[in-house]
């Protein structure tokens, strides 16, 4: 086996389902190293006990709100020689079935945002100095974000928040490559939580989006805003 060095490698939170998952698997077979964090233990251990037969794979569970479980990771980075990419993909829905703006609990509403917004930047900041120059860094972002969905006040009001820090992180630092990216509705766990009782076996798989994500991983697109399902293998990289 080369040296960590030599190869690329990504940290993925909320890697134990879903996209963030899905998204660790098809880097795995693309031969990327892989870091991989989530809150439950025992779904992370049985995704890296899946994926470290692919590649090397290290798994550390924690809550990407704790100020040491970034920290933590920062030092597992390091320890790789750096990231190639950081796909910022934990997020929080909130309430379920998500209330109108004035039945929103206020205590709920800080919770989300810590999670979806200010997680997000605390991990970037904890791991400033282990980007590697080029990198890539997307945050999981959602069209709840830009289009005002009666009852997603919450949520939206978080993603639109992410959007707004990626574009500013994206013009401070032209080095990276800095994406917000929709990957638009999918079956996940935390879909079907904003409709319960409802049937969502219309929506895609998540690894139906993950061609969009590999295109600005692999891919030289510019640093902006992406929909998954508008991105393909082989669109054109600009200088």
């Amino acid at each position: 086996m080369t040296t960590f060095a030599k190869e690329r490698t990504a940290l993925i939170t909320g890697a134990s389902k879903g996209l963030g998952l899905a998204i660790a698997r098809a880097l795995a077979k693309k031969g990327w190293n892989l870091i991989i964090t989530a809150r439950d233990d025992r779904q992370l251990q049985a995704a890296r006990d899946e994926l470290a037969q692919v590649t090397h794979v290290a798994a550390i569970p924690g809550d990407v709100t704790d100020p040491e479980h970034r920290a933590n990771l920062a030092v597992l980075a390091r320890g790789h020689s750096g990231l190639d990419a950081l796909i910022n993909n934990a997020g929080a829905l909130g309430p379920s079935p998500q209330p109108p703006l004035f039945e929103y609990p206020l205590d709920v509403l800080e919770d989300v945002l810590r999670t979806n917004v200010i997680a997000p930047l605390g991990l970037i900041q904890a791991l400033e100095r282990e980007l590697k120059p080029g990198a890539r860094v997307i945050n999981v972002t959602s069209d709840a974000g830009v289009n005002a969905y009666p009852g997603w006040g919450g949520y939206g009001a978080s993603k639109a928040a992410l959007e707004q820090l990626s574009a500013i992180l994206a013009a401070e630092n032209p080095e990276l490559r800095i994406y917000w990216v929709d990957p638009g509705d999918m079956q996940t766990d935390m879909h079907q939580a904003a409709y319960p009782g409802e049937d969502i076996s219309d929506r895609p798989l998540p690894e139906a989006r993950v061609p969009g994500f590999i295109a600005l991983l692999e891919g030289g697109l510019p640093s902006g805003r992406y929909v998954a399902s508008d991105l393909a293998p082989g669109i054109r990289e600009v200088a």
